[in-house]
């Protein structure tokens, strides 16, 4: 059987639900949602349905099922649990040419109820024709990830605009260029930042100079720590909107196959120590896509925002009249310490964390090393792994002791993550006996012996005696 999909208009339209069950609950409320006019008959209701009927929302029919209640209702909904009821229902609908619905049984339905996705005005439905429903189900929760909220939005400014979009273009052929391009620009992440306004009239300019030039614009974008699964929703739509995607090295290849097929990759290799492009070759491409009218994702691992030199391209791309958004990404400290079991505060141990980078010689001389090294915090130290004998060094030199646990997470997140672990007497050596390398974070910290205790990702952790970590902790 294949069913023609069809939207109802049921606004101040009667629809009759024969059954006061959970059901026919159910079944009710989704056509209040559209503003049908609803009778529920059967001997007894749901509290829910009894309130609504004392309220008005619905009428009630009380009693058994009677010929005369398929009178009045354009749709009947049947969901009483009683097959022969069903059948008699069926008969007699289809006797007064009325669609019915046999709630779990589609042979006897005469139109089904698809599973939803719902982004008013726009209403996505999914129908397995009533013989899975749970795969429509299924179905629905995979598109509820996919398709962003704010095309709702988009949708009722477009309404507004109809008149105004017909008018300028009566061509069929040019408005669908219209559109394409439209949702290519920048309006859709200003309606996703609430400023209606803005985005009305980037449209109008748009609709302005319907045959000109692409809009373009740029999404910095935090790609994670490397699991894909860390992607947030948001990061996964402008993977799948980008025309150009701007990649540092260190993005996992999981995180990249995401992306549209078709979207060009560009690898601007940046690594400690290893900068095969600069950051002005980064602003170049930036703007050259952008200029072009391209969607460009400038593809960060982390978060753009923590050491990531984020604000130095907003800025560019501000200066040079680019329209831009930033989606952030979960941070190398959050993720490398949770996939490691090392949570980052802890109320017997660390009341605070710092977030510091060992970049380089230049930026190590700029830190307040009396601060760091004070108890009861945990430091998380990127890009640290080539600096270690320094960090140790400052850190013991300022008093932090040197029994002090520490864990190396390296590439945190990933199948292949390691997990180093020790004191900062030992920190050096360990790193070389395991042969630690970039990505690593390193945390220092009473909560680093947890490690041991906690981990649950990957392979256990390695170097330190679990014993001797749990007392550290202890002391």
């Amino acid at each position: 059987m294949k069913l023609y999909p069809l939207f109802a208009e049921l606004s101040g339209r009667h629809v009759l639900v024969v059954g006061g069950g959970a059901v026919g609950e159910r079944k009710a409320a989704g056509l209040l949602d559209a503003g049908a006019r609803v009778t529920v008959g059967a001997p007894e209701l749901t509290p829910t349905l009894r309130q609504w009927a004392e309220a008005g929302r619905i009428r009630w029919l009380a009693g058994r099922f009677d010929d005369h209640w398929l009178d009045e209702p354009w749709l009947v909904i049947a969901a009483t649990g009683d097959s022969t009821l069903h059948a008699r229902i069926v008969a007699l609908a289809e006797a007064r040419r009325l669609f019915v619905n046999v709630v779990d049984d589609a042979e006897r339905s005469s139109f089904q109820v698809p599973a939803v996705v719902d982004r008013a005005p726009v209403t996505i439905a999914i129908s397995s024709g009533g013989h899975a429903p749970m795969l429509a189900r299924m179905l629905r929760e995979r598109l509820e990830l996919l398709v962003d909220p704010v095309i709702g939005s988009l949708a009722s400014m477009l309404a507004d605009m109809r008149g105004q979009i017909r008018a300028r273009l009566p061509d069929l052929a040019a408005r669908r260029r219209f559109y394409q391009r439209l949702l290519e620009g920048p309006a859709q992440g200003l309606l996703r930042r609430g400023q209606r306004g803005l985005a009305e009239a980037v449209t109008e300019r748009l609709l302005a100079s319907a045959d000109g030039a692409a809009v373009g614009s740029v999404v910095l974008l935090g790609a994670g720590p490397g699991d894909p699964g860390l992607l947030t929703l948001r990061g996964l739509r402008a993977l799948n909107e980008a025309d150009v995607i701007l990649h540092d090295r260190l993005v996992s290849t999981e995180v990249l196959a995401l992306a549209r097929r078709d979207a060009e990759r560009i690898e601007v290799a940046k690594q400690a120590g290893n900068h095969h492009t600069t950051q002005g070759q980064i602003h170049a491409l930036m703007l050259q896509h952008a200029a072009a009218g391209k969607r460009v994702v400038r593809l960060k691992g982390g978060d753009p925002f923590v050491f990531g030199r984020g604000g130095e391209e907003l800025e560019f791309l501000r200066e040079h009249g680019i329209a831009y958004e930033v989606v952030p990404g979960i941070t190398a400290a959050l993720a490398c310490a949770a996939y490691a079991g090392v949570p980052l505060t802890h109320r017997d141990h660390a009341q605070s964390v710092r977030l510091v980078t060992a970049h380089c010689q230049g930026s190590i001389d700029t830190l307040d090393w009396p601060a760091l090294a004070q108890e009861r915090q945990t430091l998380a130290v990127y890009m640290g792994t080539s600096e270690l004998a320094v960090i140790r060094q400052r850190l013991i030199g300022h008093g932090r002791a040197a029994s002090t646990p520490f864990a190396l997470v390296e590439n945190g997140s990933r199948a292949e993550q390691r997990v180093i672990t020790g004191t900062l007497a030992n920190l050096v050596e360990r790193a070389a006996t395991y042969r630690v390398s970039s990505p690593a974070l390193l945390i220092i910290g009473e909560v680093a012996a947890l490690a041991h205790t906690l981990a649950w990702f990957g392979t256990p952790p390695l170097g330190a005696d679990p014993v001797a970590t749990s007392e550290a902790v202890a002391a």
